[in-house]
């Protein structure tokens, strides 16, 4: 394949992180909007965010497999053509249970989107440092998003209303789709893992229960947030015997004997829920409780936006010449100074010095994306990219859902704005010590000794055979 057709691939692949990324940052703003024309309470403008991104978790490591098993290509296609297909849905819901049933519609179609756009971009770029510069691009296109969502979502919410913030996702999903038929190069795994039933179903189970429990246990009682912990763990646990007695898990346990692996999974998990945290709270704040349109809300996220716009491609030309963890450090540093600056911010604050602090969090946020995605899949046999990529964005999803319900969850007690800037100050303190697992599992995971064990895992992953692939 030639560079200019490699970088024709690759754009088609961003084009389904713009859709699927500018839905969840269209979606925010319009939050204040949304919940009064439908009576919605806190949780369930919580549930309008959780029921995409838990949908989205729970499903992308089956759509990986499945995409590596049947062909990438036709599976990107199929997701493009339900999440397009179910933003419409979205668009017509008459009440917050449709708008929420036709959210996981729309996650089951973008499942199939961004982990099969990150195998197809890992089976594309085969050099190292090509592969980290293109991820770095990819990786910049959440800045994209992080910009236009919510300026666009902000304008289409004051002048139309909300339900048109889901149709900007119609033309860019057919042109994706009409691209993809037309330039997009087929390709399988020459093994890939069957569907796991019993693994996808704890994964749901336990995902569930836990971002039930965090969301709905406030009220429902502490008796009600135990019993859904204790069935979160339990499924924990069962899923971890059953992938590893499994030939074929939906899971490879292996994955985490890689030690930039697992830190690369943990780290998505913590700087996404920072994220998660972050839109759902100035949401809020800013528009419910400084009284500010969405569109001015909308437009005092763009230090965010561009901030991360800028500095993803410039972070993964880092990763490529230098290694994860100079970015990875800076990440760390950087959520955890903006969580402390915001956990001090009143209803007074100055709005210049507010959007400063956007703008350290943005930066944080900038060096964090490209080297978590890139570690995830160097080192693994490019024969199951699919899954590898799969269980990155897992944790990316599983980490905003996480932020979205505890931050939700702490600020739901508020009932007056004179309580919401203290219960804001908690949310926030918890953000700053997102930044601090950021910092301290990069520089455990990034070291010599780290290195050793992803070389390792990548050698007893090509070695090992699995039962029943030749069948396949």
């Amino acid at each position: 394949m030639t560079r200019r057709r490699r970088i024709l691939v690759l754009l088609i692949c961003c084009m389904s992180l713009l859709i699927v990324s500018l839905d969840n940052t269209i979606v925010n703003v319009a939050l204040p909007s949304l919940g009064h024309d439908l009576r919605a309470p806190v949780s369930g403008l919580q549930w309008t965010v959780d029921a995409y991104t838990l949908t989205l978790a729970s499903l992308l490591m089956l759509s990986g497999s499945t995409a590596d098993r049947v062909g990438r290509r036709r599976t990107f296609q199929t997701g493009l053509v339900v999440f397009t297909s179910a933003s419409l849905l979205c668009s017509l819901a008459p009440s917050l249970g449709w708008l929420v049933v036709a959210r996981i519609v729309q996650a089951v179609g973008g499942s199939m989107l961004n982990p099969v756009a990150m195998s197809i971009i890992t089976n594309t770029f085969t050099d190292r440092r090509e592969r980290a510069q293109a991820i770095g691009v990819w990786a910049g296109v959440i800045g994209v998003s992080m910009a236009l969502g919510p300026v666009v979502g902000g304008l289409l919410t004051d002048v139309v209303g909300w339900r048109s913030i889901f149709w900007i996702n119609v033309p860019i999903g057919l042109l994706a789709l009409f691209l993809t038929w037309r330039y997009v190069p087929e390709s399988k795994a020459p093994s890939a893992r069957r569907i796991d039933p019993v693994g996808q179903v704890l994964v749901i189970v336990m995902l569930g229960t836990l971002t039930y429990g965090i969301i709905e246990g406030p009220g429902a009682g502490a008796a009600v947030s135990a019993t859904c912990f204790g069935v979160a763990a339990a499924a924990l646990a069962a899923l971890v015997v059953a992938e590893l007695r499994r030939p074929e898990p939906l899971i490879d346990m292996r994955f985490f004997r890689s030690a930039p692996f697992s830190g690369a999974a943990v780290m998505g998990v913590a700087g996404f829920a920072g994220l998660g945290a972050f839109l759902f709270l100035n949401t809020l704040y800013l528009q419910s409780h400084r009284g500010l349109s969405a569109l001015t809300a909308g437009l005092c996220t763009l230090p965010v936006a561009v901030t991360t716009t800028i500095v993803g491609p410039l972070s993964g030309r880092l990763v490529g010449a230098r290694g994860p963890r100079v970015p990875l450090v800076a990440a760390g540093v950087c959520l955890t100074a903006a969580g402390a600056l915001l956990s001090q911010v009143t209803l007074s604050t100055p709005l210049p010095l507010l959007l400063g602090i956007y703008l350290v969090f943005g930066l944080g946020f900038g060096l964090l994306n490209p080297p978590i995605t890139n570690t995830a899949v160097s080192g693994m046999p490019v024969a199951q990219a699919g899954v590898a990529a799969a269980v990155a964005s897992t944790s990316r999803q599983v980490g905003q859902s996480l932020g979205v319900a505890i931050a939700g969850s702490v600020v739901s007690s508020a009932g007056a704005n004179s309580a919401f800037v203290p219960a804001a100050h908690a949310a926030f303190r918890v953000n700053a010590l997102y930044g601090v697992i950021v910092f301290s599992v990069a520089l455990a995971t990034t070291g010599h000794w780290a290195r050793r064990t992803a070389e390792r895992t990548a050698a007893r992953l090509s070695e090992r055979p699995r039962v029943g692939l030749s069948q396949g």
